[in-house]
């Protein structure tokens, strides 16, 4: 999803993990309305969120952040190949397994958020402007794990102020504008579309 700030992005990610409440209307799930259900129980659904600015817990081991998103699984096997499955993916998380997450660099708390949410084994992640505050560098390090996550069978839901980082890794895109969506579509399609090129795209 891309927009100007304050177009509902973030709103919209809200409901569908249930930190906000919707007024009306229904978000369908697995063939199941969840719209008004309380965030543990969508995540035990398999609705994992990584919320904009991370939100790591900066007093709390990177293995103790990456504990918490195993809270709605059983203990056992499948929890460790999980981990082991982050570890692999983000190798500075597993270097810095004892360290303090508020002690870790933005990319790595980043790295941190999206390895918690991983832990849980979502069949669907949020992610809320994972780019926000990182060098260019660390973003396309950051797109190529979420590209890699995908791969692995997990779909993704992208809230992205960097549209064209955003469109690159996606199949389909939708454009908010007032809480509304104005335009959607293929990604090749939205690329291509001068609105959008004019408007995120920096062309035109």
């Amino acid at each position: 999803m891309i927009g100007a700030n304050g177009a509902g992005k973030t709103t919209a990610l809200r409901a569908v993990s249930g930190i906000l409440a919707p007024r009306s209307g229904k978000i369908l799930f697995k063939g199941r309305d969840i719209a008004g259900l309380p965030p543990h129980k969508i995540a035990r659904l398999g609705v994992a969120h990584v919320p904009e600015g991370r939100g790591v817990f900066s007093n709390m081991s990177v293995r103790e952040n990456l504990d918490l998103g195993a809270y709605t699984r059983r203990p056992g096997r499948g929890v460790d190949e999980s981990m082991d499955r982050v570890f692999s993916l983000f190798p500075r998380l597993a270097e810095r397994a004892g360290q303090l997450a508020g002690t870790l660099s933005g990319g790595e708390q980043q790295m941190l958020a999206i390895g918690r949410a991983l832990v849980a084994n979502p069949s669907l992640m949020l992610l809320d402007e994972p780019s926000m505050g990182l060098s260019p560098l660390l973003v396309e390090e950051i797109f190529r794990m979420i590209t890699e996550v995908n791969r692995a069978g997990a779909t993704i839901l992208l809230v992205e102020q960097n549209a064209s980082m955003a469109l690159s890794v996606s199949r389909r895109a939708y454009v908010l504008e007032a809480g509304n969506i104005v335009l959607q579509g293929g990604t090749e399609d939205l690329r291509n579309d001068p609105g959008v090129q004019s408007a995120y795209l920096g062309n035109g």
